[in-house]
């Protein structure tokens, strides 16, 4: 009944010419680590000026993130996994909804601590983005392993998995 109100899938499964969340997900990336970078570097040299890249940065990437996870679980949806990829698929998909929520309240916590004390970072808070950074880097390994090895939305895979080879 829908079907002919949705435009034809291309070579890579997709209604538009190519992925779409890579391009915004390496965006949130960027500036995530740019953020925690700046806080780092801004908590040892004393430099508050450091703090304000690192909250800017924090913000955008947390608006951004949500922009990545739609655009994700469109491209995940169009994907048609085969086995062997379906299990880090759904991990991916899973910690990248977990992350967004995890950087929305990040950045909220980061903004109480930018109206009460813009000058200083608790310890805690640094603490905190370290381990936003160890699950960055595990969900950019998973990403990775999903287009490198996978070969999801490649014209090879999504060949044979039109072709019936995969499954």
């Amino acid at each position: 009944m829908f079907q002919n109100l949705l435009p034809p899938l291309n070579n890579h499964n997709l209604p538009y010419p190519d992925t779409i969340h890579p391009i915004v997900v390496h965006f949130v990336i960027a500036m995530v680590l740019f953020a925690v970078l700046c806080d780092g570097i801004g908590y040892i040299s004393k430099n508050a000026r450091l703090y304000e890249v690192g909250w800017w940065n924090m913000v955008f990437a947390t608006i951004s993130i949500f922009v990545a996870v739609i655009f994700g679980q469109i491209e995940a949806g169009l994907a048609v996994p085969y086995a062997a990829a379906a299990s880090d698929l759904n991990l991916h998909t899973l910690i990248g909804w977990a992350l967004s929520g995890l950087l929305a309240a990040i950045t909220g916590w980061r903004y109480i601590i930018r109206l009460r004390k813009p000058d200083a970072l608790p310890i805690p808070y640094l603490g905190i983005n370290a381990i936003l950074t160890v699950i960055v880097l595990f969900q950019i390994y998973l990403g990775d392993k999903l287009v490198w090895v996978y070969g999801l939305h490649t014209e090879a895979v999504v060949e044979a998995s039109r072709g019936g080879l995969l499954q």
